[in-house]
């Protein structure tokens, strides 16, 4: 639940709907509160007294803060904000009066009623610092302007749009302004404006233009202005790309002009291109790496049909399966675009590996995979495939009891916030007596320990499981670093 919901449910008596206007309204008042010049706190009245508490707060950029603190959640009494008691009260924008002075600082201060539905769910209060006010620029007159309409449309119940989107880009007022009448015509430009025009080839002075002649089909933006709808599209033209994002001024229902708000994002997108070919050349990688250690598996397993003695033939094939397993990793990571694998898949295929590479008819086993590991980085993922094949090797090759039944072998993962637990277990016949991983352990298991000890900085068990053999595993999700010398 976000703060702003938790202040509402906790203080005010205003229902699930009128909270979430609340939201869109806050998620859009960064651009009011840049256009004003002005800090914005939102009050909500209190169910039980005549009081308010603070449920947003935003600052404007690049003007001065009045506020250092953070005002959310700040109950503040009714009689020490009269002009929002007033909003509430008569349900009108009130800006007369004169400027107060708090520690020593002048300050303007407008309360803007917040519609909704016919009633009056919270009050906006915005306020500048006029100890940095001078005389207004055009440009500071438009932003004026622009933030009056919108707070009309607040207080008529137009203003914010519904949505349930999140931006991938919120520009700001500075980066890029128009203002476009009824008609679709230009009647100011900001500088940045103009220069983001420029960058897409547009060399007509934009005042006095209507939009629809810049050189770019306008026909859905226009049309979506007119019905009163905002919009957001992206131009790329001349090596150049540019942002936009238009809201529409509407008065008594109907559209009476827009404004624009801009941002050149050519370096993002260009930025976007360098990723993406990234990302397709480390696919490219690993993909050849995982041919080339699917070829070397090859030629050992040629090697391996031409060699006469036995413990040879068993070496390569023992050599062929930790090849496969790390090849496993980088197909994984070969068809992804993050360099994070999906290890439950990948164990998954080592345990069929395996499984296919030992299945006789004189020795019947069962394969069962249990838990999850979820998605691990691909430096983790590639010892633990190597490890898992390892241990349900060695389980098939160590647990067959000497009757010929059929025996079970376990993989069992989990996974906290921390660790990744692995555990292998068979019901067959269990170590032998005195079995210690200091003496008696195979090169499999030795592997199996180098990795987890040395590579993973985990801890690794054997113990016999009464039946059988269980072999556990934990290794913690970041890696320990060698301390520096």
């Amino acid at each position: 639940m976000s703060v702003l919901s938790s202040l509402a449910r906790r203080h005010t008596t205003l229902s699930e709907r009128e909270v979430e206007h609340l939201h869109h309204l806050v998620a859009d008042w960064q651009l009011l509160a840049d256009l004003n010049f002005a800090d914005l706190l939102l009050f909500g009245s209190l169910r039980d007294r005549e009081a308010y508490v603070v449920l947003a707060q935003v600052r404007p950029y690049p003007a001065q803060t009045l506020y250092q603190e953070d005002m959310v959640g700040h109950v503040i009494e009714a009689s020490d904000r009269d002009r929002v008691r007033v909003a509430f009260a008569e349900e009108r924008i009130v800006r007369e009066g004169d400027p107060e002075w708090r520690q020593g600082t002048p300050i303007r201060e407008e309360a803007i009623p917040v519609r909704f539905r016919g009633r009056i769910v919270a009050v906006v209060s915005a306020e500048q610092n006029l100890a940095a006010a001078r005389t207004p620029s055009q440009l500071e007159l438009s932003y004026l302007q622009a933030a009056g309409e919108l707070e009309q449309m607040i207080v008529e119940g137009t203003f914010p749009f519904p949505t349930n989107e999140e931006r991938e880009i919120s520009p700001r007022v500075g980066d890029g302004f128009l203002r476009l009448d009824e008609t679709g015509v230009i009647v100011y430009a900001s500088p940045n404006a103009v220069s983001a025009y420029r960058r897409l080839g547009v060399t007509a002075n934009l005042i006095g233009e209507h939009l629809g002649k810049l050189d770019f089909d306008e026909t859905e933006t226009l049309d979506a202005l007119r019905r009163a709808r905002p919009v957001e599209d992206e131009i790329d033209a001349s090596g150049a790309w540019v942002y936009r994002r238009f809201l529409p001024i509407v008065h008594g229902g109907e559209a009476s002009g827009a404004i624009g708000i801009l941002r050149d994002v050519t370096e993002l997108r260009h930025r976007d291109r360098m990723l993406l070919l990234q990302d397709a050349t480390i696919r490219e990688i690993h993909h050849r790496v995982k041919n080339n250690l699917q070829t070397v598996a090859s030629l050992l397993r040629m090697q391996g049909r031409r060699m006469s003695s036995t413990e040879a033939k068993a070496a390569l094939e023992e050599s062929v399966r930790r090849i496969s397993s790390i090849a496993l990793v980088h197909e994984t990571l070969s068809q992804d675009s993050h360099e994070h694998v999906d290890f439950d898949r990948v164990a998954h295929r080592v345990v069929q590996m395996v499984q296919e590479g030992f299945a006789m008819p004189e020795r019947p086993m069962r394969f069962r995979v249990e838990g999850s590991a979820g998605d691990l980085p691909s430096e983790i993922a590639t010892p633990m495939a190597l490890i898992v094949a390892e241990l349900i090797q060695n389980a098939v090759e160590h647990a067959v009891g000497t009757d010929g039944r059929m025996v079970a072998v376990t993989l069992e993962m989990a996974r906290t916030p921390s660790l990744v637990r692995l555990a292998v277990s068979d019901d067959g016949a269990g170590l032998p007596p005195g079995f210690t991983l200091d003496k008696g352990a195979n090169l499999g298991l030795q592997i199996v320990r180098t990795l987890v000890e040395s590579e993973l900085k985990g801890e690794i068990s054997i113990a016999n499981a009464d039946p059988g053999t269980r072999v556990e595993i934990a290794m913690p999700l970041e890696r320990a670093r060698p301390s520096a010398p």
